[in-house]
């Protein structure tokens, strides 16, 4: 990882020129590693915060608004389909919740 220094502007999958760290799977750098923070297992919510923040260099309201509209892009679930599934089942049974 970058250490932080990641761009956090745009919404998720706005790359795609020259320069954006655009990967063969079509999305960003930023976008891949959200889906790698996401595939680990955390211990709890302290961890994983304090991990997006320093790795991302992002707040996490920002990540978690990253994160959702990758579940709803294909080329996340091209990329990584098991997380991307696993996210979506779990966003789903929210939403039926409520």
């Amino acid at each position: 990882m970058s250490g932080g220094t990641e761009s956090a502007g745009g919404p998720a999958g706005s790359g795609g020129g020259p320069g954006t760290g655009e990967s063969s799977s079509g999305l960003s750098a930023r976008d891949e590693a959200v889906l790698a923070v996401e595939r680990r297992s955390w211990p709890g919510p302290g961890p994983k915060e304090r991990a997006i923040r320093e790795q991302l260099g992002i707040s996490p309201t920002r990540y978690y608004q990253l994160l959702n509209a990758l579940l709803d892009d294909p080329r996340a679930l091209a990329h990584d389909p098991v997380t991307v599934n696993r996210l979506r089942r779990v966003r789903d049974a929210r939403r039926a919740r409520r």
